[in-house]
Order: structure tokens, then sequence, then C-alpha cells
């Protein structure tokens, strides 16, 4: 009888939690129905006719998208993302079915996000939720209009971070695809948290943070920044992110005081008084303790905008207003015209000697000669060349430098003006005497040499390398990664041209192989990248003279590569691969050095020659090789390529 009665309640009780628990999700549905109800008449159906296909390395879509009213007289906002193809037209359908043509008026480049404007009344503006309410873990609903239902499209989940990508957008694990970017994500009363778009913390263009896409990992810009600033879009000016023109020398997310490593010449800060040492302690009277908070301060702010930093310098606080800017001047590489010496890499410096002196450079000019030893620039001593590429790297070219030096034991002090770096290529370059490895011991496991094939650890998709036989640890290699066009990996082909310039110029040539041979993809940037790091920590690699070298469609990746990895990668070699969207900055904490390559009569050849001309307007030491031949082959140019490779530490 207990049994049985026992068994009764449990039944019961498990009856009376069921229960409740579909009349919670009932509830709930019903909760987000109707907020999406509430919001339905400010979503908006968004179709785009004609432009591009295919942009940087993203294949564009056609389908609609979709967008959110905010005026009763026709102001549409939406994500930037949906226009990056440049359609000839613009379409939109509102909820009550009535369709209007749209023209652009205006974008937010610091947010991705571009008004549009139809000729309509009497719309329904999506009401902001306000900032101050937003709380972790309230639901948060994406609705997008991209179909013929009457009923937005909807995905449920939670505000699942506030103040990400540097103060300008909340974060949702709600599902969210390009078909809803630019519809609005609400709460459950039907207002707007925030207009979705893709955004990534590393990436600044339109398509950055495009990969995440339906992983849980969403961004919205809060309704409420986005009716702040629209009587400045409604006025037809692109608001962009405001610049200051400063560097820290760590910057990553664990960098600690934000003290002022470097300040770009005729930059806001630059113009303001700031320098390099001062610690900025406040940001318009916010305290700022590291350099990640000084960040989440200035990544809200747009260009025209004045910010007051306070700095401490030495003893003194300072109050300094800043002008921020939409643009930069573009840095130009300082250039002094020598090739250091490479010593063995256990050697203990006290300078940089030169193992060779470019002709008309200020070098030559000044009587610099190989062999000599620098020592010192400015009263500063100097003991490496990456400490004298960086102390040349903050003087104007034109400026002149002191520069102190010796020959055969006697001091000598010359004064330098330098100049940028030129783009035409370096003239011949003997290579450098690599001593012989000394033989292993019995216990000692050499490094692999040669031609071979391997993969990651724990993965699957395979590269090649080619490694001297005569491989000297002590020495530091140059690297040359290789990314072949579609179709085909031409392994033979490269490995026969560059065989005897790796032996005599000291290069490790490796080949990462796309998964699927027909092209890259630009989530194999990580594959590639893994490989390069691979790589580095089984052989000696100089960080100066990292390139990337790609061909035709492995050139189009090149430069995405390249771009987005500043850090890691010192040179790009693109043969018969025009850019396919704007470079982004000269960097100086990360200079990078281009070669072109394209044969006469290559249908190509006017665009490489097009995207020349831009990255040397963007201050980027550009080289360009036309080659005679008719049909394309990177293998034609593998000794100016090598020489230009072994000149990628030049000074």
């Amino acid at each position: 009888m207990r049994n049985s009665l026992t068994g009764v309640i449990v039944a019961t009780l498990v009856a009376l939690l069921t229960n409740h628990c579909r009349a919670q999700t009932a509830a709930e549905e019903q909760a987000f129905r109707q907020a999406a109800a509430i919001a339905d008449p400010s979503i908006v159906r968004i179709e785009t006719v004609g432009g591009l296909d295919v942009v940087g390395d993203l294949l564009t879509g056609t389908g609609p998208t979709t967008g959110v009213v905010v005026s009763p007289d026709g102001d549409v906002i939406t994500s930037s993302f949906n226009f990056i193809s440049r359609p000839a037209s613009i379409l939109v359908t509102l909820a009550d079915g009535r369709r209007f043509p749209a023209e652009q008026i205006a974008s937010d480049r610091s947010r991705m996000l571009t008004l549009l404007k139809i000729e309509a009344a009497g719309l329904v503006p999506l009401e902001p939720a306000a900032k101050a309410d937003f709380q972790v873990g309230q639901w948060a609903i994406a609705l997008g209009r991209t179909y013929d239902s009457p009923f937005p499209g909807v995905s449920v989940g939670i505000v699942s971070a506030l103040d990400r990508i540097y103060g300008r957008a909340v974060q949702t694990d709600a599902k969210v695809s390009p078909v809803n970017y630019g519809g609005p994500l609400v709460d459950l009363d039907g207002r707007g948290i925030g207009i979705l778009v893709p955004l990534s913390p590393q990436g600044e263009d339109e398509t950055a943070g495009v990969e995440w896409y339906d992983s849980g990992i969403g961004f919205a810009v809060p309704v409420e920044d986005v009716y702040r600033v629209l009587e400045r879009l409604q006025t037809g000016d692109d608001l962009h992110p405001g610049l200051v023109g400063i560097a820290f020398h760590d910057a990553g997310v664990l960098a600690g005081a934000p003290v002022i490593d470097r300040v770009r010449p005729a930059s806001p800060a630059d113009e303001a008084g700031l320098t390099v040492g001062d610690l900025i302690t406040a940001i318009d009277g916010t305290p700022v303790e590291r350099l990640p908070a000084l960040r989440h301060l200035l990544g809200p702010r747009y260009a025209g905008e004045t910010v007051a930093f306070t700095v401490q310098r030495e003893s003194e606080s300072l109050d300094i207003p800043v002008e921020l800017v939409a643009e930069l001047l573009p840095y130009a590489a300082r250039y002094l015209g020598i090739l250091p010496d490479r010593p063995p890499l256990d050697a203990e410096p006290e300078g940089i000697a030169i193992r060779a002196v470019l002709s008309d450079s200020p070098g030559a000019d000044a009587g610099l000669q190989p062999g000599d030893v620098i020592r010192a620039i400015d009263d500063g001593n100097v003991r490496t060349s990456a400490e004298l590429r960086d102390r040349l790297s903050r003087v104007t070219p034109g400026a002149t430098v002191r520069l102190q030096s010796s020959r055969a034991g006697e001091t000598q002090t010359r004064d330098i003006v330098l100049t940028e770096i030129p783009n035409a290529l370096p003239d011949e370059v003997r290579p450098v005497t690599i001593p012989s490895p000394p033989e292993a011991g019995i216990d000692e496991e050499a490094p692999q040499t040669g031609r071979f094939t391997a993969t990651l650890p724990g993965g699957d998709q395979k590269f090649w390398a080619y490694v001297p036989e005569s491989y000297h640890s002590g020495y530091a290699y140059g690297l040359l990664v290789w990314l072949h066009p579609s179709g085909d990996t031409m392994e033979a082909a490269m490995l026969t041209a560059w065989r005897q310039q790796c032996d005599e110029r000291g290069i490790i040539l490796v080949a990462p192989q796309a998964a699927d041979i027909n092209g890259w993809t630009a989530g194999e940037a990580e594959f590639v990248v893994g490989v390069v790091e691979h790589i580095r920590e089984s052989y000696s690699i100089d960080p100066a003279r990292i390139a990337v070298h790609g061909f035709r469609e492995g050139g189009m990746f090149a430069w995405h590569l390249a771009f987005k990895h500043r850090d890691l990668f010192r040179g790009i070699v693109a043969a018969s691969a025009p850019l396919r969207r704007p470079p982004p900055d000269n960097d100086p904490d990360f200079p990078q050095q281009i070669l072109t390559v394209c044969p006469e009569g290559d249908r190509l050849l006017p665009k490489v020659e097009q995207s020349v001309e831009i990255l040397r307007k963007q201050k980027f030491p550009a080289a360009s090789l036309t080659t005679p031949e008719a049909d394309a082959d990177p293998d034609l140019a593998v000794d100016q390529i090598a020489i230009w490779l072994d000149a990628l530490d030049r000074i």
C-alpha cells in the first residue's frame, strides 16, 4: 500500500511540474510573439539590385535583408553590410506591403550603420529601450523581415554582455545571420535594444565579424545611440571613428598603464601637445588605470568631437583637450639605406654591423661603409637592428639625425637626413654566408630538413615545406609562405624555382594547402597562421623577414591574410593579384613592404598598377615588377623576389 501511495504522489508531482513547465513555456512564447508584434510595424524588408558578386574574400548575398524605421517621414537605419556589393538600386518594403525606392543618405562608419530615405509618411519609428536599464541575462529577441511572411522572423536569446566592441555594442547569444543584419534586437516590451550588425574587435570594415553568424555571438548597436546621432546622419555626412594618433608599447587585452609610446606626426595628439612618456590618467574626468579602459572610453567617440585628456608628465598633471579626426596622415617608413649584419643568435650585440650600404640612400650619401658598426643615434645607444629601426621610425622623414658609428676602432659621427623607403626594387644583394651547422650529438634530435609534407598537431589539413639541408639553428632564416592559385598547388614548379634561392639566401619555404584545391576561404587564415607559428616554433626564423607570396587567387588571399595579421607578416608578394579593397593605414608599429608581380599583356595588369598607386598614396613601400612573359608564372621573377625578400630587413 505504501509503495502504491508513493507512486501516486510521484506521478502527481511529475504531472504538476510538467503542466507548470508547459504553462511557463506557453507564457514565454506568448511574450515573444507579443514583443515581435509590437515592433513589427517598424521592421522593413530591404532588397538590392546589381552590384559586385564578390567583395574581398566574401561572396556577397543576393537575398533580402532587414532595416528599422527611425522617423515617421521615411528614415530607415540598417547595417552597412547590406550594401558592401555597391548595389545600383535599393528597394524597401514596409510591414504593410508598400514598396519604395530608397536612397543612401549617410553611414556611421564607427558602428557600421547606414541611413536610408524613402518618400513615405506616417511611419512608426522603433521605440528605444533605455541603455541604463540593460542587464546581462535579460531576454533579447532578434527580428528580421526577409521573407514574404506577414510576421517577422524570430530568434530568441539573452543579452550576454554589455559595452562590447570598445563600448559600441551589446552582445547577444540569439542567432544572428546576414538575413537579419540591420534588424532590431528587442526586449519583451518590443522596445529596441539595438540594431543587429556584424562587428569584431579585430576588424573595422563592413565584413568584420560576419564569420560569427549563427554562432551565438552577435552584436547590436544600442538604438538609443542611433537616435542620438540621427540628426547628424540626416545631413548626409558620414560619421567616422575618432582618431587621436597615439600608440602604446603593449596593446594587448592585458596591457597595463596607458603610457604613450608613440605620437604620430601632424596628428591631433601631436598638435595638442601630447608627448611620448605621458601617462594618461583620465578621459573627460573618468579615471583610466589600464589601456583597455582607455580604448573603451575612446571607442564610441566620433571624429570632430573634443576629448579632454588628463596626463601625468613627470610630477605635473595636465589637462589637454584633443579634437579627434577621421583620418591620420599616412605613415612613411624611415630610411637610412643599410642592410644590417645577421649575427649568430647566441651573440651579445653591442651595435649594428653594416653588411651592405644601398645605393642612392642617405647612408651612402653620408659615407657609411660595410663593416661600420652603428652604436648610437641622437645620443641614445642602440644595440640591435630592432632598436635602431624603432628609433628611426619615430623621426620625421626629412629630419636630421646624428648617428655615431665605429670603423676600425675609430668613432665617427655623422648628421644624416632620413628619407622614405624607396619603391624601387633593391639592387643586387649578395647572400649572407651562413656558417655550417655543428654535427648533432647522438642523443640530439635534428630538425627535419629538405622537402617534406606535414599537418599541424591534431589537424588533417596539409602543408609542405622546404628547409635547406644545411639548416643551422644558430642563424635566423627568412620565411616565405606560398599560397597557391585555384586548381593547382604548383608544388613541383615552386620547389624547382626556389630550392637554390633557399639554400643560398637562408630561406625556408612553406606552402599551406587549401582544404578545397579550387580556392581559399577567409576562414583558412587561421590555419595558415597556425602553420607559420608551427614553423617558427620548430626553426629559427627572423621576424623581420616573414613574407607571404600568392599567385592569382592565392595572391588575393595573401592581401587578406597579411593585412589581418600585420604583427606577423612583414612582406607581401602579390603575383597577378590586384587589391580588392582599400588597404589599411600603414602602421609604424607593424611596417610592411610590398612587391607586385604581373606580366605584360595580363588582363589584370591595369588593376595591379592601380593597386600600386593606391598603396603608394598610403605610403606603403610598394615595388612593382612587370615581366615580359605573356603567361603569368610566379617562378619567372624568382631572382628579383629573392633579392627583395633578402632585403626585407633593410633599415
